[in-house]
């Protein structure tokens, strides 16, 4: 954490149905038998497979394959076993494909679930931006406000990559043994194991948008 001894305000702290004008149109849910047809058609092209080679290998017709592919019919479980024999992969990688859930979040203007870090001490608001709870990895959205009283802070250290997008005010920002004068519209990437953070807060209040991507830990 932060240290909490007094400073002044520029020393560094140490350590819908609704018509639109485009032709889009709302996104269905594929039935199981278009998911199981586009994942066979996906596997048939990753080994670099004709249709005709495939429906040989697999003991079926190339019309019937072509039904399968397209969604068009419910295969039997033998067939689709012997499909799957043919492409070289268990049956069930087709079916968890299809039950796979995906996750989303969303957030309101203004209604980021504000949180403590490291830099809350030096008077920088986190508001987090969304979350997801699966996936091989981790992203955190964080909309970070330094308001007058904040203070700089460069000893912010974690894994992963950062993205840093300014959308208010000018900071002065330090990464390893460099500084980037940043205001609105810059945008700034970098490896957050080095250490990093506001060095010279320019321009009070600033805003800016933080992005950080790391793997997702399984144990």
């Amino acid at each position: 954490m932060a240290s909490t001894r007094s400073s002044s305000l520029n020393e560094p702290v140490p350590d819908g149905n609704l018509p639109t004008g485009s032709s889009a149109a709302p996104v269905r849910e594929m039935t199981l038998e278009e998911s199981l047809g586009a994942q066979i058609r996906l596997l048939r092209r990753r080994a670099d497979l004709t249709g005709a080679e495939l429906a040989t290998s697999a003991g079926i017709s190339l019309g019937m394959l072509s039904k399968i592919e397209n969604g068009q019919i419910s295969p039997s479980l033998a067939t689709l076993q012997a499909v799957c024999g043919a492409l070289n992969v268990p049956l069930s990688h087709l079916f968890s494909t299809f039950e796979e859930r995906r996750d989303s979040s969303l957030v309101k203007k203004g209604q980021g679930v504000v949180i403590e870090r490291r830099g809350t001490k030096a008077g920088h608001e986190y508001q987090l931006l969304g979350h997801v709870l699966g996936g091989p990895v981790v992203m955190e959205p964080y909309l970070i406000t330094l308001h007058e009283e904040a203070r700089p802070y460069t000893s912010f250290r974690h894994e992963g990559i950062e993205l840093i997008y300014m959308l208010s005010g000018k900071v002065r920002y330090r990464h390893g043994d460099r500084s980037y004068d940043l205001s609105a519209g810059d945008t700034l990437l970098f490896d957050s194991a080095a250490p990093h953070g506001p060095e010279e807060l320019t321009d009070k209040p600033m805003t800016y948008l933080s992005i950080i991507v790391y793997p997702r830990r399984l144990d």
